[in-house]
């Protein structure tokens, strides 16, 4: 490929690093939404430097920067590239010293599990969570956010041997998503669980929502089964006053203060991020788009 012109109001980025996520996945086995067309460069965030810009755009040739989402790597060429031209509003600055194989594994993971945790859940200090799926890579992080912000964490696996990696991303209980889930996260939490995370399907959603007190809210943002729909969903199954929202959001939901204070935590090792393989070059794609299938090793694949 040609390396892409800058027009007005876009800025062109060196990608340094980039994280494989499930949708790039999705897209590559031709099950993505309509906003994704063909040829295209996968490719959903990326960290680098800023290479160019674009008149009217208000950053420095050699600033570190995050993009993700805003189309990229579905309906505009992603980040499996050496070079990759984004609006700014879809651009974070920002300044560390982590490496960039640390950092290439932030942006989506962080815009995803800080903005369900303040927008869609506005969790709030000593109140208590379930995270439903908790070793998918945004779970591990909502794990350590919400334990950061002083949060009571209930998170569940289906592999045992993955209950120690909860533990040790933050969650106060960690415990096997199994037949007895429900009554175990009862236990733990007769009446007071404040919020849940629900990552594995939308047909989990009735058992999560029952599982929360009233006026606390069920925030769906994922479905690591695929499944993404209930057949026949009546909204009378939600329970009177139980609060059902969504995530899905955008880069603005992860403001470069919040970016920095994430940043600056990971830097002291008060937050855990958990990589699962680093690979080195674009020729490293195939091998950790296999990793990630695989579903053998959690946490994040880095390029």
């Amino acid at each position: 490929m040609p390396i892409p012109g800058v027009r007005p109001g876009w800025v062109r980025i060196r990608v340094m690093a980039f994280g494989i996520n499930e949708s790039e996945a999705t897209s590559r086995v031709g099950e993505s939404d309509a906003d994704f067309t063909f040829p295209r460069i996968l490719g959903i965030e990326a960290v680098g430097v800023v290479d160019a810009v674009g008149d009217g755009v208000d950053l420095e040739p050699g600033q570190k920067v995050a993009t993700m989402m805003g189309g990229l790597g579905r309906s505009i060429d992603g980040s499996y590239a050496e070079y990759a031209v984004v609006e700014p509003v879809n651009v974070i600055p920002f300044e560390t010293s982590l490496p960039w194989d640390v950092v290439g594994a932030l942006p989506e993971m962080l815009q995803t599990a800080h903005g369900a945790l303040t927008t869609a859940l506005q969790l709030q200090p000593e109140q208590s969570i379930l995270v439903h799926g908790g070793t998918s890579t945004v779970g591990l992080t909502a794990i350590a956010i919400a334990h950061q912000l002083g949060a009571t964490i209930i998170a569940t696996t289906r592999n045992p041997a993955s209950l120690d990696l909860l533990k040790l991303a933050g969650a106060d209980h960690a415990i096997l998503d199994n037949a007895a889930f429900a009554d175990m996260v009862q236990a733990l939490a007769p009446t007071v669980l404040d919020a849940a995370l629900e990552f594995v399907s939308a047909t989990a959603l009735p058992t999560t929502l029952s599982l929360v007190r009233p006026a606390g809210t069920v925030c769906f943002v994922g479905a690591l089964t695929g499944k993404w729909t209930i057949p026949d969903f009546s909204p009378f199954s939600i329970p009177s006053g139980v609060r059902l929202t969504s995530y899905s959001g955008t880069a603005s939901d992860l403001p470069a203060a919040a970016l920095d204070r994430y940043l600056k935590a990971i830097e002291m090792e008060s937050l855990h991020v958990a990589i699962a393989s680093t690979h080195r070059g674009l020729d490293g794609v195939a091998d950790a788009h296999r990793a990630l299938t695989s579903g053998g090793q959690p946490g994040k694949h880095v390029i």
